[in-house]
């Protein structure tokens, strides 16, 4: 396994995240440089993209959405295993065991899924032109990790083809401890590099590393921010396509 790598193609870029203060009004937080490192073509690692603030306000958030009436559940997947993380999808549910998008929760408890926010609709826009590309989002999947947390390499294929034949990226915020990422080629064979996702870091995948096999591989227990209150991690995992399936 080998350990993430700066791509000559991108080398160092810098941008600036303002999405806190755009979308909240009171409560700003100063703009903050970004670096963005590509760790293959099309697959950037936007370390550090989100301040402290924002990512305070954003595990609240995280957190409000998780604990409520359409809140965390545990995926059984179609082989009746059980997932290593909590689950809950904003905009369309990802049903585990169809593998397909759906309106309602029909693989839990039926249940009508929550609308995904337009803040954070507006923090995914801008975590993709950062990385060089573009996406208007139409789900978000939030996994909770606790400190056994872990996902098996797979490929995001579920979306509508167009999407997937275009490139269309998807688009992660990592938010608590440190989440040792994996990502390879198009099959599981091939060779992988790990990239650890400290809190606040984006990773951004499309193009030509739209359907590279990715998961993770351990959560590093105690790394996250003691201010969030977070023992484990959230990821959001942004993507476009889901609708009209």
């Amino acid at each position: 396994m080998t350990p993430a790598r700066v791509s000559s193609a991108a080398g160092s870029l810098w941008f600036a995240s303002s999405w806190w203060a755009a979308s909240k009004g009171e409560g700003r937080v100063a703009p903050m440089t970004v670096r963005c490192v590509e760790v293959y073509p099309d697959a950037v690692h936007l370390q550090g993209f989100l301040s402290l603030e924002a990512q305070r306000r954003l595990a609240e958030q995280c957190h409000v959405i998780g604990t409520g009436p359409v809140g965390w559940y545990v995926p059984t997947v179609r082989g009746r295993g059980k997932m290593r993380v909590e689950m809950v999808c904003l905009g369309y549910h990802w049903n585990a065991r169809t593998y397909r998008y759906q309106a309602t929760r029909d693989d839990h408890d039926g249940r009508p899924v929550p609308a995904l926010p337009a803040d954070l609709s507006e923090l995914a826009r801008e975590m993709a032109v950062a990385a060089g590309t573009a996406v208007e989002p139409d789900v978000c999947i939030l996994n909770y990790y606790g400190p056994a947390g872990k996902m098996g390499l797979h490929q995001d294929k579920d979306e509508r083809p167009e999407t997937l034949e275009a490139g269309l990226p998807i688009v992660s915020v990592s938010l608590g401890d440190t989440a040792k990422f994996i990502i390879g080629g198009f099959t599981r064979a091939e060779p992988k590099t790990m990239v650890p996702l400290a809190s606040g870091d984006g990773f951004v995948f499309g193009g030509r590393s739209r359907l590279r096999y990715h998961g993770v591989a351990a959560i590093l227990p105690g790394t996250g921010p003691a201010t969030l209150g977070l023992e484990g991690r959230y990821n959001l995992t942004f993507r476009q396509g889901a609708a009209s399936q």
